[in-house]
């Protein structure tokens, strides 16, 4: 039963592995195309701010997916070396997931304000 679990628990780890991998590929591939439409034609409806943000969405899906591969990897018969590891990692994949969340939502509530100031015909500076 334990050679079962190992096995299932590993394989599911790579599938989620590939999984992130996959969403990274598509989010790369959707911001390039949208970037370069977007640099030939600038009135195509979208600005640079929404392509990053739907791009920084994409990569807080990625990180967790990565975080619970990880997680998977370690949870069968893990030695102190793999929980530190692991441990270490999932550190670092918080931090960067905390701050790109809240960077994408200071992003999308300066759109918001921008869209709405728009909307009541008010001049407003662009916002990074």
């Amino acid at each position: 039963m334990k050679e079962v679990a190992e096995f299932i628990t590993k394989h599911l780890s790579s599938i989620v592995e590939i999984l992130a991998a996959f969403v990274i590929s598509v989010a790369l591939l959707k911001f390039l195309y949208r970037y370069i439409l977007h640099i030939f034609n600038p009135s195509d409806g979208f600005n640079n701010q929404t392509i990053r943000i739907q791009f920084g969405s994409a990569l807080t899906i990625s990180l967790e997916l990565l975080l619970a591969a990880d997680i998977l990897a370690t949870a069968i018969a893990p030695t102190w070396d793999d929980i530190g590891k692991l441990a270490a990692i999932a550190v670092l994949r918080t931090a960067l997931n905390y701050f790109l969340e809240k960077e994408l939502k200071n992003n999308e509530l300066a759109a918001t304000q921008i869209a709405k100031d728009k909307s009541q015909g008010l001049k407003t500076e662009n916002v990074p």
